[in-house]
């Protein structure tokens, strides 16, 4: 793997090795728009009608909730984000520190299994969206054969895009911003018209409990991104301030949740339908005129090919990180290929896409959560990257500890994970205590992070000899930055 930096001019050839500090021009206010385009899909539309629908919310409850969901998950991702700016390495490399070398293979492993499902959730929502520009069009139908042909070609500029860099997405996703934000306050203008307020205003409160489950669907889209926060940080200076890149990832993604969660909320009122449509968008050409539909789904349609984008670009590194000896472009291929193959298999034979969708994202953020609460705590102790044992995967590197495993982690990973999916219910998997309050209240993932952290802060922390005290030892208080709470 090429070693040499990125530039404004070339496509990025560095792949998990650490960024040095000499390469570190990345600006912090890069960071809003990147978690803004990280959102920019209809799928939150139906997720906003979803709260009126399944959860019986009023216009209040989900403005509630579509403001709370962001803080919380963005909040995370920033968080994270911060070990990216002191490692200057991919979020699975960086923890290997945590994990041990053949220790990060298991959460590595199941974090990398978990971006397939996401990419191919996304992968058919663009298809979706190309698909409904045809009808609204040309009046073409969907088949089988326009199915694979649009997938095609939305995974493949999906690859493009991705396998181009850091840069590239960069780029993209500061016009997207701009483009997706001028169209969604036409369509929000349009909605403020064209909409009968007094029903939308008659709606009935629904539970607190509803309310709480709500935000925990709508923030386990932001979880999944916690592990790749780093990817997008570790051009950071070691001194970017660390709560700044909390408030841009949490600014950039309420820029685009909270207006989203609540049109979706309040073209329910008119449209119970779409909560529950099998084609997730085709909803907006019914609802809106052709001359505003058109141009906002091809908008989506390039912000959903954005998410896929940054969640390959991750997956390429997570790739590399698990052992795959290829260049960072041609990881980012093999998740193409499954999210192809996926994609196919679901717009064909699911009968319900909102409920596949939520199914994954309650199993998604348990899966994600059981290694934000061990990372995250691991981070709060302060913790530097040595780069050089990062790349070591022998017996010679200072996070070998015992066997290559990190006894610790590994246990309060595993406790963690377990204890979320006791308390997980979905359409697919439903654990003994998803009745419980805690279950119905969709707080497995919570429960996961709560769990995991805490068990990891209790346990003995893992030493690989003298090597990995000398790491601590000698780099304890040299991060120049500051930020949020007592976070370096």
């Amino acid at each position: 793997m090429s070693n040499a930096p990125a530039t404004e001019s070339t496509v990025e050839t560095r792949g998990i090795e650490p960024v040095p500090d000499t390469e570190r021009n990345g600006r912090v206010k890069d960071l809003l728009p990147t978690w803004v385009a990280a959102n920019i899909s209809v799928l939150l539309l139906t997720m906003g009608a979803g709260l009126v629908v399944t959860n019986g919310l009023n216009f209040w409850q989900v403005l509630i909730v579509a403001a709370v969901a962001p803080v919380i998950s963005y909040g995370l991702v920033g968080l994270i984000s911060i070990a990216g700016k002191r490692g200057g390495a991919p979020g699975m490399m960086l923890s290997r520190s945590v994990f041990g070398q053949r220790g990060n293979l298991f959460p590595g492993s199941l974090i990398w299994m978990a971006r397939w499902g996401w990419e191919t959730i996304n992968a058919v929502t663009g298809a979706y969206a190309l698909l409904t520009v045809l009808s609204i069009l040309f009046g073409i139908k969907s088949n089988t054969v326009l199915i694979v042909v649009t997938l095609l070609l939305f995974v493949g500029c999906t690859f493009l895009v991705s396998g181009l860099g850091i840069n590239a997405l960069r780029v993209c996703n500061r016009w997207s911003t701009y483009l997706f934000g001028a169209f969604s306050v036409l369509v929000l203008v349009y909605l403020v018209v064209n909409t009968a307020w007094s029903k939308v205003f008659a709606q009935p409160a629904g539970s607190t409990a509803a309310m709480v489950a709500g935000i925990g669907v709508i923030a386990a889209g932001g979880i999944s991104w916690v592990p790749s926060s780093p990817d997008f940080a570790r051009y950071l200076p070691r001194t970017a301030s660390a709560a700044a890149m909390v408030r841009s990832s949490i600014g950039g993604a309420g820029l685009v949740v909270l207006p989203m969660v609540l049109m979706g909320g309040v073209m329910a009122v008119g449209t119970p339908g779409l909560a529950t449509a099998s084609d997730p968008v085709s909803f907006l050409g019914q609802i809106l005129p052709t001359w505003l539909a058109v141009p906002y789904l091809l908008i989506a349609l390039v912000g959903m090919l954005l998410i896929n984008s940054l969640s390959m670009y991750s997956a390429g590194f997570t790739a590399q990180t698990l052992g795959v000896k290829v260049s960072r472009a041609k990881a980012v291929s093999v998740n193409a290929c499954i999210s192809l193959v996926f994609g196919v298999l679901l717009m064909t034979g699911a009968t319900s896409f909102f409920g596949s969708f939520i199914s994954f994202l309650s199993l998604l953020a348990v899966a994600f959560s059981a290694w934000i609460g061990v990372f995250g705590a691991d981070m709060l102790r302060n913790r530097r990257y040595d780069a050089e044992a990062l790349m070591d995967t022998g017996r010679t590197s200072a996070y070998w500890y015992t066997g290559g495993f990190a006894r610790s982690a590994m246990a309060a990973w595993g406790v963690g994970l377990v204890s979320g999916l006791l308390f997980t219910g979905s359409d697919w998997f439903t654990g003994p205590l998803a009745d419980s309050w805690v279950g119905r209240n969709g707080l497995g993932w919570a429960v996961t992070i709560v769990v995991s952290g805490l068990l990891y802060t209790v346990l003995p922390r893992a030493v690989s000899g003298a090597g990995a005290e000398a790491v601590e030892e000698e780099s304890a208080g040299q991060d120049p930055a500051r930020g949020l709470i007592g976070v370096k």
